[in-house]
């Protein structure tokens, strides 16, 4: 059997951190990036300069590959049909990836699906938005149905005024409306999954994560205090969306738990930050689980090699240069796995994240925080 060459659109660190497992699988991994200067243009020597809203370089780009998959869900579903007429595999397809592009098309399918979702609505007048609020009322949320990601695109309004100026500003975005309730959530989970073309379906324990302005910063595994069967239930909830939606590789559901109830928040599908501990915690990482399913080979184990896993997301800092703390970091804590993504240091942008694995909560939170925040210059002991 000859391997697949598998491109992916979309430069960024989720394409960087394909390429180790497409070595392991012995897969050639091609780019498509919008830069040389890309996270993944950096590590990936078959890397193409294009724009993914670009269908001749799209097209020019997948003639070379026998699949392509994503960094990102941002390519229009359209192009994607054309690279399908081309006889390219897209894995997920355009069918499943207008789901995770639009939240409005999203919430009508889960609906359907019978998924448990927040209230929600979609606006265009000021009825719409006094009928909304009369059942659900203030404050509540505003999102753009297309376009936003890491807390952007997503407001709480708390009166009238309010919601009618940031309903101008998403129309004036050239994008439609959802509402949604604001749901009382005391954390938030994500269940990831991995299905193949054939239907193959493994499930990764399910998490709790933990944001900072909208950005994921911190991820255990598997999440603290939640019984086995809500974890299951999670599970068989995002089971349930990849196979009603069609997904191929990677499936991960962002989830609000109530205490009483778990809804669905968002999708995405692709590789997440929810399951970058499983570089170093699971059997099989969700990147290489992702190729495998694209591939349409067997899926590996995504169980946990530890009773307990942690990740913490560098946010840029102080610190420009993240290797002058690696010395620090490596000779305090030689269990810390710390994975950089090759970007320049700015305020809260995702430059790279670590990972450790044990059986203590504690001492792991205490171990990976410190090694954080002494890579981003938040302390200098």
């Amino acid at each position: 059997m000859t391997a697949p060459r598998i491109g992916v659109i979309g430069g960024g660190q989720l394409a960087r951190m394909m390429q180790p497992a497409a070595v392991n699988l012995g897969i050639h991994l091609r780019v498509l990036a919008q830069s040389p200067t890309d996270s993944a243009a950096q590590v990936i020597p078959d890397t193409v300069i294009g724009a993914h809203d670009d269908l001749e370089a799209l097209k020019a780009f997948a003639a070379e590959c026998d699949i392509v998959t994503f960094d990102h869900e941002h390519v229009p579903t359209e192009y994607l049909a054309e690279l399908q007429a081309m006889g390219v595999q897209v894995r997920p397809g355009p069918h499943a990836l207008q789901f995770a592009q639009d939240k409005l098309e999203m919430r009508k399918k889960l609906v359907e699906a019978r998924i448990p979702c927040p209230e929600w609505a979609q606006l265009v007048t000021q009825d719409d938005l006094d009928a909304f609020t009369a059942k659900v009322g203030y404050p509540f949320v505003l999102k753009t149905a297309r376009g936003g990601y890491d807390g952007k695109g997503v407001w709480v309004v708390d009166n009238r005024d309010e919601a009618l100026r940031v309903m101008d500003q998403i129309v004036s975005s050239n994008t439609r409306i959802l509402a949604e309730e604001l749901v009382p959530f005391t954390r938030e989970l994500a269940a990831q999954v991995a299905r193949s073309p054939q239907g193959q379906c493994v499930a990764y324990p399910v998490v709790q994560s933990v944001q900072t302005n909208g950005i994921c910063h911190e991820v255990i595994s598997p999440a603290p205090d939640l019984s086995d069967e809500r974890a299951t239930a999670a599970q068989e909830i995002a089971l349930k969306i990849a196979a009603a939606l069609d997904v191929t590789g990677m499936l991960a559901v962002e989830l609000f738990d109530t205490g009483d109830r778990i809804v669905v928040n968002e999708l995405a599908m692709r590789p997440h930050n929810s399951g970058h501990w499983s570089m170093d915690g699971a059997i099989t990482s969700q990147f290489e689980n992702h190729l495998r399913a694209v591939a349409d080979w067997p899926l590996g184990s995504p169980a946990a090699t530890a009773p307990l896993a942690i990740m913490v997301n560098l946010l840029g800092g102080d610190l420009g240069d993240l290797h002058s703390a690696f010395r620090h970091v490596m000779a305090r804590d030689p269990g810390i796995k710390v994975h950089l993504y090759g970007k320049s240091v700015k305020p809260g942008r995702k430059i790279g994240h670590v990972n450790l694995i044990g059986s203590n909560i504690d001492d792991l939170k205490e171990r990976a925080w410190h090694a954080t925040n002494y890579l981003t210059g938040a302390i200098d002991e």
